[in-house]
């Protein structure tokens, strides 16, 4: 297969990260005879600083010529740290999703045996917790009507018809490929927008009679995830509550550095670890870069190179299992390895099995 591959590194340690992720795309390629062109572009805080412009045109015609984006992470504190600034790296990842119709956040929650030590719940609650959170990426609270002055601000949560439907049909498809149980995730007391998700989540469930679509409150379902994870499949809500559910489910593994996402829709679909540029460890070599590496297997399945993500899993489990880890993750008194030899060593894996 021919592969072409816009590589978004982004800031902080985003060039870091993007390297292993490049380079373990580079093995699997040269391991099943795949060809892939690679095609570097600027965004977040390094594009603003060179263009001013945190996803320039031309950034945007390369990912749009693509046939994947491999994207690391955006930010940085000189932003974070004026709310006075007219532009942001942000900004960036924002008007990626809109430009390339990427209107659904794929972000898988999972566990490792060898890591359940790692997360802040007891290992008997997150232990065999695997599902699905699905975002909606580009409508609701981030996208609608804004106003603000020094005595009033609102931030408007609109959906459409279509906008709703489309998202649930990801999702109810993504169901019928895992265990067949979807979770709507509201907040239809309180909210307008809440209930038209619901209603149409509830016309369009019939058309899936074998998946079990059940109903839950934003706040029941945030309590939930952590006192019952093994309960969720496939989970779907809109943009606001995603972002914050789903940052909470990447703590049940133990790590932001272990889990990755992709962002797909009408055009080049995203594939990215998610976290962020965590620009305090910039040029440390201490970045786990395994949420980028898992980020390329779900790239290679998503056209259908099944062998190649599993390839990709194998080494990354086996890389765990031999205690080749990154520091915030490695066992007491473990030896240190940094990105690079994390990366490095998950490179040598797929080329010799």
């Amino acid at each position: 297969m021919n592969l072409k591959i816009a590589v978004l590194a982004g800031d902080g340690i985003g060039p870091e990260i993007s390297r292993q992720g490049v380079n373990v795309m580079k093995a699997v390629c040269e391991k099943f005879n795949h060809t892939v062109i690679f095609k570097e572009a600027i965004c977040g805080a390094d594009a603003i600083d060179k263009v001013g412009d945190p996803f320039p045109e031309e950034t945007y015609n390369i990912c749009k010529n693509a046939d994947a984006v491999l994207f690391s992470a955006v930010g940085d504190p000189k932003f974070d740290n004026d709310p006075t600034a007219k532009v942001r790296p942000e900004q960036g990842l924002l008007a990626m999703r809109k430009k390339l119709g990427l209107f659904a956040n794929i972000r898988p929650v999972q566990t490792f045996k060898c890591l359940l030590h790692k997360s802040p719940l007891r290992a008997e609650i997150v232990d065999g917790a695997d599902f699905i959170c699905i975002r909606e990426l580009t409508g609701g609270m981030y996208f609608g009507e804004k106003y603000q002055d020094d005595e009033k601000a609102f931030d408007t949560n609109m959906y459409t018809r279509p906008e709703i439907e489309r998202i649930l049909k990801v999702a109810f498809e993504y169901a019928m490929k895992r265990r067949k149980h979807l979770t709507v995730v509201d907040k239809a007391n309180v909210l307008a927008s809440s209930r038209l998700w619901r209603k149409i989540a509830q016309e369009m469930a019939p058309a899936y009679p074998e998946v079990a679509t059940d109903y839950m409150y934003v706040d029941n379902a945030a309590m939930r995830m952590i006192q019952e994870p093994r309960f969720f499949d496939v989970m779907v809500t809109e943009n606001t509550f995603g972002d914050i559910l789903t940052d909470e489910g990447s703590c049940i593994s133990g790590s932001m550095g272990l889990l990755p996402s992709a962002s797909t829709g009408s055009g080049t679909p995203v594939f990215e670890p998610i976290h962020g540029s965590w620009p305090q460890a910039k040029g440390k070599n201490i970045a786990n870069p395994i949420a980028q590496i898992l980020s390329v297997a779900m790239l290679f399945e998503h056209f259908d190179l099944m062998e190649e993500g599993k390839l990709i899993r194998e080494a990354v489990d086996a890389s765990l299992d031999a205690n080749i880890r990154t520091p915030e993750i490695q066992i007491e008194n473990g030896q240190k390895y940094g990105t690079t030899e994390v990366g490095q060593w998950i490179v040598d894996y797929i080329l010799s099995h």
